[in-house]
């Protein structure tokens, strides 16, 4: 996680948002109904993406959601759209993709002042290409399937809010476990994130993970990694990999990053 003293709470969210609950989490964590939301719909063709959260945004009560347009890069030094980032409480970043997302933000000062308003307390929510951007080391592009195979991803800089994991996202719905599995393979260090659709990861500043919507988390813990042939594999071979624990944690479990520690939810050990 990136540091700082009072760094805000992360969202990646695993793409196809239909859970109104997720949004109120966010909205919720923002500062509830007097939240001041900028949506960045950057990464996204379609033209009418940014309207339309924010009218979903704002239907759940909010004061404010803006959405900035950061067409180009000359946008992102651009005097008003600087001002909504700094008096946002929220920030959301759309889907869509995220080599579009990173090479127009990405080094300038709308990418420099998302990262000063997260560690300074701001919540940021992300679906689809917005929760993978928020990893440092990126998955740019990739294959389906599940085997970890060289030369499977296409790694990018991200915008570096999630430090020490890499985030993939429509997980279980395109098969993505082999393509995490060879960017894990490419940087071990990192925790492994893959989130399927209409389910996010709440992250808090204190680097707890809670599982909330429809689907589940893969988490992917290569710490105690053994074998790594991915420097000596052939393109598209398979990658051999031991040691990479694997844990897959439904609606309402925890993850402990530093600990590395999982705790299934609540309701699963009660009698009701």
């Amino acid at each position: 996680m990136l540091p700082g003293p009072t760094r805000g709470t992360l969202i990646p969210i695993g793409g196809k948002l239909s859970d109104d609950h997720i949004l109120e989490r966010f909205i919720a964590l923002a500062g509830g109904r007097s939240a001041r939301i900028a949506i960045i719909p950057t990464a996204s063709s379609e033209p009418d993406l940014g309207t339309w959260y924010e009218r979903a945004l704002t239907r759940l009560g909010i004061e404010r959601a803006k959405a900035i347009p950061l067409d180009e890069r000359c946008d992102c030094d651009d005097a008003d759209w600087l001002s909504e980032l700094e008096q946002a409480t929220g920030i959301f970043i759309t889907g869509g993709d995220q080599l579009r997302l990173t090479s127009v933000v990405g080094g300038t000062p709308a990418h420099a002042m998302i990262r000063r308003r997260f560690a300074e307390g701001v919540t940021v929510a992300g679906t689809s290409a917005g929760a993978a951007v928020m990893s440092r080391f990126m998955i740019a592009r990739g294959d389906e399937g599940s085997s970890p195979r060289a030369g499977m991803v296409t790694m990018a800089a991200g915008f570096g809010l999630a430090e020490g994991i890499i985030i993939d996202q429509h997980f279980r719905e395109r098969d993505r476990l082999g393509r995490l599995l060879t960017a894990i393979a490419y940087a071990p260090e990192n925790l492994g994130l893959g989130i399927d659709e209409n389910t996010a990861a709440v992250i808090s500043p204190d680097g707890v993970i809670e599982v909330m919507g429809a689907g589940a988390v893969t988490v992917v813990d290569a710490s105690e990694l053994g074998l790594n042939t991915v420097a000596d594999a052939l393109p598209s071979a398979p990658i051999t990999m031991t040691g990479v624990k694997i844990s897959l944690l439904g609606p309402g479990s925890t993850y402990d990053i530093t600990t590395r520690v999982a705790h299934p939810a609540a309701a699963v050990y009660s009698d009701e």
